[in-house]
Parts: C-alpha cells; structure tokens; sequence
C-alpha cells in the first residue's frame, strides 16, 4: 500500500479528491500516511480518537465505518447502543418515568459488537443476541431519542463508551462525542445535510431491509429526533467548538471518507513535526 503524492492517491486505494473541502497531500504529508499505513509509525501516531458528530442520515456510521477500516482502528457506533437499549426497554416494558426502574435495567443489559465474518461488518448484540437488523427498524427510530435523552441511560452508556475507547485508536460516531464522551478527540467532525436528503437516504436503508415506510413519516421522524436531541439537557447535539463542519448533501460516501481521512492526515502530519521538535 503506497501514497502517490504527485497526484495525492493512494495508489490501487481511494483517492484523496481535491474537490471541494478534501485536503491535499503534500509530499511530506504522504511519507508520513505511507509510514503509518505500512505501521512503521511512532507508537504516538495510535493514539488517535476520531469523532465524528451529527444529524441522522448524514452519512456519520458509513464513513466512520470506512475510516475505521483504512487506519486499521476500532469503530464504535453510539448510536446502536442506544438503540439497544431502546430495544431492551421496550421489550420489557420498562417506565421510562422511572428512574429506578430504569437503572434496574440497565444492570441487566449487556451490550458488544462482534464482526461477521460473512458480511464483514460490526453487529451489535444484546445479552448475547443478535439485534443488529431489529434496532435499524422504524418503531426503534420513533423511540430512541426519548430514551436517549434520559440521564440515566446516557451516565450509563457514556462510561461504557469512554472505556472502549480509553486506549484510544478508535473511530466513534454519534451526537456527543466531540463535546461529552471525547472532548479531547484529536479529530472532530460535524456532519449535517438537508432534511430531505437524510430522509430519501432514510427510506431507502429501509427499503432495503424489506421495510416500506412513507417519506413524509421519515421526514416528521427525523425532525422531532432532531428537536428532542439538540434540545435536551443531557449532552445536547450540537456542533464542537473544535469540530469541523460538513455538509453531506450533495457529495459522495467517498469524498466524506476522504473529508476525515485528510483531517486524520494534517493531524499525524503536525504531531510527527511537533514530536520532531522535542528531539
């Protein structure tokens, strides 16, 4: 696997587009990404958390999903684990009104991820069952910003998630990494897009998952999951003071990829110079 900076490629991989907020690789920037590609990077280079924050249906689980893969780092999707533990409320039919009920059944939930080897991506299981296609469905979407927002399964869930990723190396996304679960992350991303596009993409995840559900229903969803999560007092969705912006709208899975993997760059980029210095 090889960087060529002449025409800032990985070669036989993705190319780093130069359109619209891709950054471009330098030369010197290359030898560096060829070096921690290749793992002949310093042992700081690991030490890297990526966050990418953001609206649902922006596009956050896919491209965290690739830039995981291409930099050889653990992914973490939040936002299963908090469909998770919607699933699970629902399903014993816990009062969200109460919070010793509430608590009670966060003791009994025990969330992992596990890779299928046939399909080769992340599955979330529950008390080790396979609820990666139930928690995708609509009635989760119509529920998990109410159970989201309530304090005790957002403590619960924040701690879980700040010790998978104590060691750090790991591309986590969801509503609040950057500001609560990560605030040190080196590398944070705010992704947002029109309400209509979200919902076309939206309906079309469904659809291909057997599930028919009418756009304007997608549309109404995404809206009040939106008002419930930029308004609750719990770890609010908005953007970090530190993160960047991008807008999904009107560009490609590949060129959100190649949006982080170039911040994921400058920022190796600045710590083999910075470290350089010491020396």
């Amino acid at each position: 696997m090889k960087w060529d900076a002449a025409e800032n490629r990985r070669c036989k991989k993705r190319p780093w587009r130069t359109k619209r907020k891709c950054v471009k690789a330098s030369q010197s920037l290359a030898r560096v990404m060829n070096n921690y590609l290749n793992n002949q990077q310093p042992l700081y280079m690991n030490k890297i958390v990526v966050a990418i924050d953001g609206y649902s249906s922006c596009g956050k689980s896919t491209t965290a999903k690739i830039v995981a893969k291409e930099l050889h780092y653990a992914y973490i999707d939040t936002g299963a684990m908090y469909r998770t533990v919607t699933l699970y409320f629902l399903e014993h039919y816990i009062d969200l009104t109460n919070p010793r009920k509430i608590s009670q059944a966060l003791q009994d939930i025990h969330i992992t991820f596990e890779r299928n080897s046939r399909t080769q991506r992340n599955e979330v299981f529950l008390n080790g069952l396979n609820v990666e296609d139930e928690i995708r469905k609509m009635y989760i979407s119509n529920k998990v910003s109410e159970v989201s927002v309530i304090p005790e399964v957002r403590h619960c869930l924040v701690r879980q998630q700040q010790k998978m990723g104590k060691k750090r190396g790991v591309v986590m996304d969801g509503r609040d990494i950057g500001t609560t679960v990560f605030p040190d992350a080196e590398v944070k991303v705010f992704m947002t897009a029109d309400i209509y596009t979200r919902a076309k993409r939206r309906q079309q995840e469904l659809l291909e998952k057997g599930e028919m559900v009418a756009l304007n229903e997608i549309m109404e969803n995404l809206q009040k999951r939106d008002l419930i999560d930029s308004t609750r007092k719990e770890s609010p969705l908005v953007q970090a003071a530190d993160a960047k912006l991008l807008d999904t709208s009107y560009i490609t899975i590949d060129e959100q990829v190649d949006f982080v993997l170039g911040m994921v760059a400058a920022k190796i980029f600045q710590r083999e110079f910075s470290e350089s210095d010491k020396c």
